[in-house]
């Protein structure tokens, strides 16, 4: 599988595409006026504590207060290991735990989305390109996505000796003597190994982890000497993650359209991933970077309702506070064979393209799948697996159920960003955001009942009606009639005026 990494990068966004084999399979768009949260830590005060909720609003410096469960609090109590965390927080309330004007260090889990504000937790993580740090918790946890047994011993091994070494320069021992800039009560912590690590040697996990150290030493530090609410350390901008999260193995070019971004990540890798520098490459091409591949034609499909499939079937996507609905069709796909044949056959189809569209649409929390319904129970386990199959490349957690009673299939996935069309649209003006509009019968018949009231309260001579040119259009020409009786019924003239700023459900009614 051959992939590919282009980075585009203007002023105000930077737009990431990873394509397999030419096709795109995942963006991701950050704006400069309005870049995601995730990831920063936060020094927040305690706005509200709500016990019949579990939970507590923080101050973190936003227009919004953040949200933090008592389940993703951590009591700051030196000799507490991360089981009995869990225990001690089921047992108390969380008013116990927290008093309003508290301050406290948080890090954001899931940026605002819509209404709601960012989600917060205490159990603070820094990740590098190979591992992640928990401070205050000497645990080590491998991946699962690293399959060999062998390897995830030897990971384990060379964490558990560096921790050994931290542990021994923390209680004022020898130590391992790359660690004489670490302050020692900065050093406890425990590390996640990431899927990147994995056949990394020695070396370079030990340079992550000298690394980690630093960075939680210099954030300890500015969080002890900084009033809440403020911004503490900020996630690295979306180029560079892109480097420490995305490039693994099968990435066989990076391609970068900015002088500048391209030197950063050239230092970053010299630094980190010094096995892709020369996977690296600066674009300078006239045909702008996104158009290769036809990806700047795909993010404008990918805003679309309906998807089509190759078969001639389609999908379609319906996104909600709530949910995510996925429909799949047959469409115009007749199949060679009969009916059932041709049902499997575009739900696997289907499979494949909703994994896609998940990841490149980043849709996450509940969605629903109504796929066709099946009539054998083997062509359902295979629709089944072959979904969770295609969703195991996706970077963002997904949960799958099995087809329930109605032959619906329920799965969630992790969200802690905004979807595409969450960054890229907004909810349409005209209808806000219901997607449908009362047509012009209704409202004539609204008007009519607007002038009975108006009539009935006020005095007046004459009514002028203001309203969009359909609307006028109509009551002049099919409803004509009914004006003409409603103006005996209420012994006075009506006139009408069209005013071209006004949407179809807008109207005035003005007595003179």
């Amino acid at each position: 599988m051959s992939e590919e990494i282009l980075i585009n990068v203007s002023p105000h966004e930077t737009r990431v595409a990873l394509s397999e084999n030419g096709v795109l399979q995942d963006v991701h768009i950050e704006r400069t006026r309005k870049r995601g949260l995730v990831g920063n830590i936060i020094k927040g005060r305690v706005y509200r504590v709500l016990p019949g909720m579990q939970s507590a609003f923080v101050d973190i410096g936003l227009e919004r207060t953040g949200f933090l469960h008592v389940s993703d609090l951590v009591e700051t109590v030196e000799d507490l290991e991360m089981e009995s965390v869990a225990g001690a927080l089921t047992e108390n309330s969380i008013d116990t735990l927290l008093t309003e004007g508290q301050e406290l260090l948080v890090q954001v889990v899931k940026d605002p989305i819509g209404a709601k504000g960012a989600r917060l937790t205490t159990r603070i993580s820094i990740p590098s390109r190979y591992l992640v740090f928990i401070p205050n918790h000497a645990i080590i946890g491998v991946s699962q996505r690293i399959e060999d047994e062998a390897e995830r011993e030897r990971l384990r091994q060379v964490c558990a000796h560096y921790q050994s070494d931290v542990q021994a320069f923390a209680l004022g021992g020898g130590g391992a003597a790359v660690l004489h800039t670490i302050k020692p009560e900065t050093a406890r912590g425990g590390f996640i190994i990431r899927t990147a690590a994995e056949g990394v040697d020695e070396e370079n996990l030990h340079r992550d982890m000298d690394f980690l150290l630093k960075l939680w030493g210099s954030i300890s530090i500015r969080a002890k000497n900084t009033f809440a609410p403020a911004l503490i350390h900020e996630d690295l901008p979306l180029a560079i993650r892109t480097m420490r999260d995305l490039t693994h193995g099968e990435v066989e070019k990076i391609r970068i359209d900015s002088k500048e971004t391209y030197k950063r990540v050239m230092e970053f890798s010299k630094h980190f991933i010094p096995d892709f520098l020369g996977r690296i490459e600066y674009y300078s091409g006239e045909r702008p970077i996104l158009d290769l591949y036809s990806i700047e034609d795909e993010i404008q499909k990918s805003l679309d309702r309906k998807v089509q499939l190759k078969s001639g079937g389609h999908l379609v996507i319906d996104q909600t506070e709530a949910m995510t609905t996925i429909d799949v069709n047959t469409g115009a796909f007749v199949g060679h064979r009969n009916l059932e044949e041709t049902i499997y056959k575009t739900n696997l189809e289907a499979a494949h393209a909703i994994a896609k569209q998940l990841r490149l649409r980043n849709l996450g929390g509940i969605i629903i799948i109504d796929f066709i319904d099946m009539q054998g129970q083997e062509h359902a386990r295979q629709v089944l697996r072959t979904l969770e199959k295609r969703v195991e490349k996706d970077h963002s957690k997904v949960t799958i159920s099995e087809f329930t009673s109605l032959g619906l299939v329920q799965l969630t996935r992790k969200r802690t960003r905004e979807s595409l069309e969450q960054i890229l649209c907004e909810p349409c003006p005209t209808c806000n955001g219901r997607g449908s509009m009362k047509t012009p019968e209704t409202v004539c018949y609204e008007i009519f009942r607007e002038i009975l009231r108006e009539v009935r309260q006020f005095d007046g001579s004459k009514l002028l009606v203001i309203a969009a040119q359909t609307i006028v259009d109509m009551l002049m020409d099919e409803e004509s009639a009914s004006v003409a009786e409603l103006e005996e019924f209420i012994g006075r003239p009506i006139t009408f005026q069209v005013e071209p700023l006004y949407i179809r459900e807008q109207y005035d009614i003005v007595l003179l």
